[in-house]
């Protein structure tokens, strides 16, 4: 006959959580707050390794828009419709900000509403948090990469540790293993393959806030390369943003292309449309030359103070026949593209298990008490701080959808 103490132990509901970035952590925090026993494994010796690699730019947690507005910075194939508006609702820029205010870091929003902590590092925070976890009883099992996932009585995780097998039991698991960007972390997309196993449709993984590949001639090369293209404005299909570019030897890079990512890699042949002078009409620039000689880009290049790159750019589509064909090419410069970047060298991943997969809480509707958090769903996101948020608020959603979950009982 167990005693009271070991009673009081069976009923503790046992939570697995099976990756050490930003949303599981958050979800271990929010489990173990809820009462649960909580073991987080990861197969790299520390956590929050990529969340210490988004901390080499200052680590941009979020950002200062409104909910409203944060809300439709992100998609994914049959998204459901207000999620994101919903998860914002438990947990979002305003909550994050007092999370990392009750862990002593304090915050701020750049003039660009990204947010960011005052000391613009990331090791003292996750420092912080990692000891507030344990302080909560939350274990580590450092080293466990993951292998395969059997149901029983309870849920049967096994994992591979240095060259032997260990196999543990959990009421209910959360998968938070990243996407495919950032191998080097740890987030490397093999649990694609795992999942597949299982029955769980996965969208392939693909690069996200990545550059672009276009075979520019060696000329341009020489007079581009590494410069910027300022204040221009970038067209895919029936999409226009405003940003910037950089030459890259390999083609091009910078915020303008990865907020057209997402339709780029919609397209069979991608390409993309730049407006070098988005404050001047066609009419306007042809009267800014007037009566000048018939090398119109030179003249163009002055009085119009094209950068160094703008104008390689207009020279690969010369010769003009005249100031407006000119004119009309600065307005509407067609590029085409090969191909995006190796994942290697993405930000981000878009891809993973589809949202039909899952139920509001973030379980896989076909092995329940099984849930997943961050990038390992099909959502996608821009830089500044949507990226970190959303693994955030899915970590929030998956460790209360856990904590909520109750196993049929059998009669």
């Amino acid at each position: 006959m167990p005693d009271t103490a070991n009673r009081l132990q069976l009923d503790i509901k046992h939570i697995a959580i099976i990756g050490g970035g930003p949303a599981g952590l958050r979800a271990a925090e929010v489990a173990a707050a809820g009462g649960a026993f909580v073991t987080l494994f990861d197969a790299k010796p520390s956590v929050g390794r990529k969340f210490l690699v988004a901390g080499r730019g200052g680590l941009n947690l979020t950002h200062a828009e409104p909910r409203e507005t944060f809300s439709d910075r992100y998609w994914g194939l049959d998204q459901p419709p207000d999620f994101w508006l919903s998860l914002l609702g438990e947990f979002d820029a305003g909550a994050l900000r007092q999370w990392a205010a009750e862990l002593g870091v304090e915050t701020f929003a750049a003039t660009s509403g990204r947010v960011y902590p005052r000391e613009l590092k990331a090791a003292p925070l996750l420092r912080r948090w990692v000891q507030r976890l344990r302080a909560s009883g939350v274990k580590f099992a450092l080293r466990h990469r993951w292998i395969a996932l059997r149901a029983g009585a309870r849920w049967q995780i096994d994992f591979q540790v240095d060259n032997e097998s260990r196999t543990v039991e959990a009421d209910a698991v959360i998968f938070a293993l990243g996407g495919g960007s950032w191998a080097e972390t740890g987030s490397d997309g093999g649990w694609t393959s795992g999942f597949e196993t299982l029955g769980v449709a996965v969208a392939p993984l693909t690069a996200s806030n990545c550059g672009w590949e276009i075979f520019w001639p060696p000329a341009l090369l020489v007079q581009a390369e590494g410069k910027p293209l300022k204040n221009i404005t970038a067209c895919a299909g029936q999409t226009t943003v405003s940003g910037e570019l950089l030459v890259t030897k390999y083609g091009l890079e910078g915020g303008a292309i990865y907020q057209l990512g997402q339709v780029l890699r919609a397209m069979p042949q991608p390409e993309i449309a730049i407006d070098f002078k988005p404050a001047h009409s066609v009419e306007q620039l042809v009267k800014k030359l007037g009566n000048c000689p018939r090398n119109f880009l030179a003249e163009a290049r002055s009085r119009w103070k094209l950068s160094d790159a703008a104008f390689a750019i207009l020279e690969t589509h010369a010769p003009f026949t005249s100031t407006e064909s000119l004119a009309v090419t600065a307005k509407h410069c067609v590029l085409k593209l090969a191909r995006s970047r190796p994942m290697a060298e993405a930000i981000s991943s878009a891809g993973g298990v589809r949202w039909c997969e899952l139920n509001s809480g973030l379980m896989v509707r076909r092995l329940p008490g099984i849930f997943v958090a961050g990038e390992m769903i099909d959502w996608d996101a821009l830089t500044g701080g949507y990226l970190l948020q959303g693994c955030f608020a899915t970590g929030t959603r998956a460790g209360g959808g856990a904590l909520a979950w109750e196993k049929p009982s059998i009669s």
